[in-house]
């Protein structure tokens, strides 16, 4: 163990590429650990080096599968039975943050129910970012500090995209908050897709309220699952005489059939942050890194620093 690194970060299986980044930005190397899978599907972890009185940092993003939640629990466990100082949860993409409320009888709070059991398990902290609803914090009985991917986009848009040009647009009325400070914050005009739904993930009607036509059009939401809304979004912004569409977008789940949708769409790239990783084909898909920010977010948590000087709009 190399006793000049003043923590320590391991990985989950499945952000194992993210963390490699992270540690690169902070020249420290990855802990080594072990996930050892047995042949029923169960698994077990555990520590390869000494942590006891040290910081770690787990950095693991939660998307379907519930293996990925299940191995974070366990390395939290690990952690707390071997002795660790404190335990830090960096969860890029908090999975079940769509379930934030009871807006009908007799259903889950998901995002409720992960708090806890993240609590229970023995976490300090968590570090996440683009939470679905930023109420979701206050389910956690322990700090959290929710980072915004705004910080990577807003360069990535001015220095990328034809701004004197481009309008800010919401593919739903959900995410009009975020688009609004986007466009507060670039000083451009932004426009709202309002939709309405019969069933999960089948959009009945999609209507545009503003003005799109002759202008680039720049669509911004949190997560893209199914592709659905924001390729429909995006076509209706076409019908309407838009220049071009574009969408930048948080957390890049893209169940299918979300690529050939994204494909087959006028939209002409869709950027993501890397929170979650890619392993499919779509040439319009492109991404930007969040690792140089979930870098300074971990080395300004372990020297109790401010980190509110990373969010560029909230």
């Amino acid at each position: 163990m190399n006793k000049t690194i003043p923590f320590l970060v391991f990985s989950g299986t499945h952000s194992r590429y993210l963390a490699e980044k992270i540690c690169e930005c902070l020249d420290c190397p990855l802990g080594q650990m072990n996930i050892q899978h047995y042949s029923d599907g169960e698994f077990s972890v555990s520590y390869e080096e000494s942590i006891r009185g040290r910081h770690v940092f787990l950095v693991q993003s939660t998307p379907p599968p519930s293996d990925n939640l299940m191995e974070l629990l366990l390395m939290i466990d690990a952690a707390k039975r071997a002795s660790a100082h404190s335990i830090i949860a960096v969860i890029p993409y908090f999975g079940w943050a769509r379930q934030d409320k009871k807006d009908k009888p007799r259903i889950s709070l998901g995002a409720k129910l992960i708090a806890d059991m993240l609590s229970k398990a023995g976490v300090n902290r968590v570090i996440t970012m683009d939470l679905h609803a930023d109420q979701i914090q206050g389910f956690f009985n322990v700090p959290v500090d929710h980072l915004y991917a705004s910080s990577v986009f807003v360069d990535h848009i001015r220095t990328s995209f034809p701004t004197d040009n481009l309008v800010i647009a919401t593919p739903d009325t959900g995410g009009t908050k975020r688009a609004n400070s986007y466009a507060k914050y670039l000083n451009l005009p932004m426009v709202i897709c309002y939709k309405s739904r019969e069933v999960a993930n089948e959009i009945s009607d999609m209507r545009i309220v503003g003005n799109v036509s002759g202008l680039d059009v720049l669509l911004v939401d949190d997560i893209v699952d199914t592709a659905g809304t924001i390729t429909k979004a995006a076509e209706l912004m076409m019908n309407n005489n838009a220049k071009s569409v574009r969408a930048i977008a948080s957390h890049c789940i893209m169940s299918d059939p979300a690529s050939s949708l994204i494909d087959k769409s006028p939209l002409s790239e869709i950027i993501f942050t890397d929170s979650i990783p890619y392993r499919k084909d779509c040439k319009k898909v492109k991404f930007v890194s969040i690792a140089d920010m979930f870098a300074k977010a971990i080395r300004r948590v372990y020297y109790n620093e401010s980190i509110s000087s990373l969010y560029v709009i909230k």
